[in-house]
């Protein structure tokens, strides 16, 4: 372990976990001092928002807090199937299932759903725990060149040929590089090849569509995506994660997947926190906090282009700042954070190596004087790229 140790050293690579003594928000206490946070996955800014403390306050007060078992023994508890009815309402679909992280939902769905002799489609950049439960399945694993319908039509053609299932995997959102996949493509292309599709919305809930319920919501294909894959955690304010869709995959998902079946239930607060959550999103307030969001977002991209940083298609709340190398990105997170702004740092095995970046966040909490804030504490790009 040392050895191993030792070479992640050499690579640059360590990581530290920094404590954060406070709720999370636009500015957060980072290592005994207070920060502007632009490190979060808290688009709306809901994680510190009065009405999920309040429910899970009193979810605590009446369920107290742990739920005691596995849900299909003792732990099913009532904010546990509240929640459920709730996500299945917002996603407009027949039924969902709550587990206790989206990297848990990963795991415990695409093994339920295919086996030997199926074959599952991922596009590279989905999030690795859809590689490991597409590993996990023992199905045939195809990874697609990102957002490349040709290459995915070419996998499907010989998929088809293959005698068994076919599912592909695709974020609507991709976590890293910001940019969205080519759903209405996407699932026509799928349909084509008879293929299932399991899209996850992670990044996208409570961001897009008329309804904000996700980006199959903005493009009208939300009854065509057979598997709604999204997590508690981000725009909704708790944690956790859930899959949506029809009764039938529903009702399977809670005989075969492992991770629901064989894991204590979460706590009761986490479940009501993000019923709550959804409720939010739904509201007047909900709108209004997304509208604010994507104001901000166009405020720090126009001032990042104005000041030559090099960004990819800005098509959500994520902005990554493309460095390069390891060593520059931590170097420039660290003067940042020096100057009292926190923007993390990526690197291998996250992204690709030589694709180390800076993942800028933004979030409602945020305001136009911690944008610029962030602009000048940057300053100007000194690449020559």
């Amino acid at each position: 372990m040392a050895s191993e140790l030792a070479g992640i050293d050499s690579a640059d690579l360590r990581r530290t976990m920094r404590e954060v003594a406070s709720a999370q928000g636009a500015r957060v206490r980072l290592n005994g001092r207070e920060v502007l946070n632009f490190s979060s996955n808290d688009y709306l800014g809901l994680a510190n928002h009065p009405t999920l403390k309040e429910a899970a306050v009193e979810a605590i007060e009446t369920f107290g807090a742990g739920a005691g078992a596995a849900r299909l023994i003792s732990g099913s508890q009532s904010p546990h199937h509240e929640l459920e009815n709730a996500l299945a309402k917002f996603k407009g679909t027949e039924a969902a299932l709550a587990f206790s992280s989206g990297y848990a939902a990963a795991l415990g769905t695409i093994p339920a759903l295919v086996g030997a002799g199926d074959v599952v489609v991922v596009d590279k950049l989905v999030h690795a725990s859809l590689v490991d439960a597409a590993k996990l399945s023992g199905a045939k694993l195809r990874v697609c060149k990102h957002n490349d319908l040709a290459d995915l039509a070419r996998i499907l053609e010989w998929a088809a040929g293959q005698g068994g299932r076919t599912l592909v995997v695709a974020e609507s959102v991709y976590s890293m590089d910001g940019d969205l996949a080519p759903l209405l493509n996407l699932v026509e292309l799928k349909e084509q090849h008879g293929a299932w599709l399991m899209l996850d919305e992670a990044h996208a809930t409570g961001l897009y569509g008329e309804g904000r319920r996700g980006v199959a919501e903005e493009f009208g294909v939300g009854d065509r995506v057979e598997i709604q894959m999204g997590t508690l955690g981000k725009a909704l304010g708790a944690a956790g994660g859930y899959i949506c869709g029809s009764n039938e995959l529903i009702d399977l998902l809670r005989h075969r997947a492992r991770s629901f079946v064989f894991s204590t239930a979460p706590m009761p607060a986490q479940a009501a926190a993000a019923r709550a959550g959804i409720e939010v999103v739904q509201s007047a307030e909900g709108e209004e906090r997304r509208t604010r969001l994507w104001s901000l977002v166009d405020e720090l991209k126009n001032g990042l282009i104005a000041r030559s940083w090099k960004l990819p298609v800005v098509q959500s709340a994520i902005l990554p700042l493309m460095i390069g190398t390891e060593v520059e990105a931590v170097a420039l997170s660290e003067r940042l954070l020096e100057a009292g702004v926190f923007v993390p740092a990526i690197r291998y095995p996250t992204v690709a190596k030589g694709e180390a970046r800076l993942r800028i966040t933004v979030s409602a909490a945020h305001s136009p004087e911690d944008i610029k804030t962030l602009l000048e504490t940057l300053g100007e790009s000194k690449s020559d790229a």
